[in-house]
């Protein structure tokens, strides 16, 4: 499992139109791509690193200051464009896998105490953040 991990004041994800999720403030826009043998075990892992990781201001994390989390799901992070001009998607689970385990993030997430917003599963979606710092961080689990 892999995320991209942002440190934002505020980002939101928008589908045909309409917001679907967002945060205000200071918080964590999460990209989460899922490979093959990922399990519920490494989502619970991540969303305990996703909530104790120290990367907001004055080397906080989100359950020191109860900060919310934008997650979303992207397979593209598994994408491999060393070899051509077009990436491969072969070590991206399929959406049957993915889906299910991107849930569990969520849910592990909220379960710690965290207020999390998400987009929607293989939608087109339109994500706006404004990166503080900036600050980028890859987690893999």
């Amino acid at each position: 499992m892999r995320a991209v991990v942002q440190r934002v004041d505020g980002a939101s994800v928008v589908v045909a139109g309409e917001t679907v999720g967002e945060i205000t403030g200071e918080g964590l826009c999460v990209l989460v791509g899922v490979t093959h043998g990922d399990t519920p075990e490494k989502a619970a892992q991540l969303a305990r690193k996703l909530w104790s990781v120290r990367i907001l201001e004055g080397e906080k994390s989100c359950s020191d200051v109860k900060a919310p989390l934008l997650v979303i799901s992207q397979f593209t992070l598994y994408g491999d464009a060393r070899k051509g001009r077009r990436p491969t998607w072969n070590a991206a689970a399929p959406g049957e896998v993915a889906e299910p385990l991107v849930d569990e993030v969520v849910a592990r997430l909220r379960a710690l105490g965290a207020r999390v917003e998400t987009g929607r599963f293989g939608a087109d979606m339109r994500v706006t953040l404004t990166n503080h710092g900036p600050f980028t961080v890859l987690v893999e689990v």
